[in-house]
């Protein structure tokens, strides 16, 4: 096998994997059935399960700090500033989906004490709430940046990604996010809302796996 072909699929692989986990780490927080107030299931779970999705905060950035070198390798025909530029972003969006799950320990912590001691959850939860949405804030413009970048490079075959590739990168999914989830309801809704931002993650490197799948050298 190439060393390009090689590489292209191994990061792949674990930008899937960063996706899994950090799903699985969503699933901890979230998942109580049959209810699907997200914060109010936040608060019910046991301390292990709280535990248990922080550390898959850092695993999953590892392994998705890896996977975004396989976009690096992907943009080699585009000019160097660009590429470079493209993988930095794209890096530290990844590295920041990690950052933002941790945060929402925080979340679950403070639901948790709220529940305990019957007390409202959304202005116990306030601050680690809005510390969350501050990160955010500034994963957002960069988020932006990417995806005029990618789109642009790849209309313009300057990547080693097929044209439909646009269609698999997280900026329409992301648009569509309130749509989609309303698609479902019950225990399907809790996983899609719960999970969205790592399942459209998980998507895209398994598209992006499969596009580059065949390249040489």
């Amino acid at each position: 096998m190439k060393t390009t072909q090689f590489k292209l699929r191994l990061l792949g692989i674990f930008g899937i994997l960063g996706g899994l986990i950090l799903f699985a780490g969503d699933m901890l927080l979230y998942y109580v059935p049959p209810s699907t107030h997200l914060l109010e299931n936040m608060g019910i779970i046991s301390d292990s399960r709280i535990v248990l999705s922080g550390l898959s905060a850092l695993v999953a950035a590892w392994f998705y700090t890896l996977g975004a070198g396989q976009m690096y390798l992907a943009f080699s025909p585009a000019k160097k500033t660009i590429r470079n530029t493209a993988s930095i972003i794209f890096a530290g969006i990844l590295i920041g989906y990690g950052v933002v799950h941790g945060a929402y320990i925080a979340i679950a912590t403070s639901a948790k004490i709220a529940t305990q001691n019957q007390m409202d959850l959304q202005t116990t939860a306030k601050l680690a709430i809005d510390v969350n949405l501050a990160i955010r804030m500034l994963i957002y413009p960069l988020f932006a940046i990417l995806s005029v970048i990618f789109i642009w490079q790849v209309w313009q075959k300057k990547t080693l990604y097929p044209r439909w590739m646009i269609l698999f990168y997280p900026l329409l999914a992301f648009i569509l996010k309130d749509l989609i989830i309303n698609l479902f309801s019950g225990n399907f809704r809790i996983i899609i809302e719960g999970g969205f931002l790592n399942l459209i993650l998980v998507i895209f490197f398994t598209m992006s796996t499969v596009s580059l799948w065949n390249v040489t050298d």
